[in-house]
C-alpha cells in the first residue's frame, strides 16, 4: 500500500515538471530542417548548399586563397559559387580535430538565412574542396533554432524577409 501511495505522490510532484519544462516547450517552437539545406550568406545574398551535421560541434565554410592581415581575413568562395571575395574581422582561432590531426583555423562571424530565420553564427574557414558541401552547419549554429530530421533534405528554402 505504501509503495502505491509513494508512486501517486511522486507522479503528482513530477508531472508538472515534465509538462512545463522550458526545453520541451522550446522544442515545439524550433524549426525542423533536413540533413541538407540551402542557405544564403548575408549581406552578399550568396546561395549555397549546407550539410547539417549535428556530429560537428562547430560550423565550417569552404574558403580559398586565405590571406590574414592583422585582425582581418580575406578569402574567396569556390569558383562554383562565383569566387566571391569576402573580407571579415577574425573573431578568434580554433583548433579543429581532423583525420590528419589538429588544425588551427581562423573563425569569422557570418549572418545566414535558413528558411525564414536570419542568425549570426561563428564558422571556421578551411579549404573544403575535397568534400561535397561548401558549408557545414554544426551544433553551434543549430542549437537555439532548429531540430534536424536527417531523413529529409531541403525542407526549407531560404526565404528571409527583405531578401529577394
Amino acid at each position: 500500500m505504501l509503495d502505491w501511495l509513494w508512486g501517486v505522490v511522486s507522479l503528482s510532484i513530477l508531472a508538472p515538471v515534465f509538462l512545463f519544462t522550458p526545453g520541451i516547450a522550446a522544442a515545439e517552437e524550433k524549426t525542423i530542417i533536413g540533413g541538407v539545406e540551402d542557405v544564403i550568406l548575408l549581406p552578399w545574398k550568396m546561395k549555397l548548399p549546407a550539410r547539417v551535421d549535428t556530429g560537428a560541434a562547430k560550423s565550417s565554410l569552404d574558403a580559398r586563397e586565405i590571406k590574414v592581415q592583422d585582425d582581418m581575413i580575406e578569402f574567396k568562395l569556390p569558383k562554383k559559387y562565383g569566387e566571391l571575395q569576402i573580407r571579415l574581422p577574425i573573431m578568434g582561432w580554433r583548433h579543429i580535430r581532423t583525420p590528419e590531426g589538429l588544425e588551427r583555423r581562423p573563425v569569422v562571424e557570418l549572418e545566414i538565412c535558413l528558411g525564414s530565420k536570419r542568425f549570426l553564427t561563428l564558422v571556421n574557414l578551411t579549404d573544403r574542396s575535397m568534400v561535397k558541401y561548401p558549408l557545414i552547419l554544426g551544433r553551434n549554429s543549430l542549437r537555439e533554432n532548429f531540430l534536424v530530421d536527417v531523413t529529409r533534405r531541403r525542407v526549407l528554402p531560404p526565404r528571409c524577409p527583405g531578401i529577394p
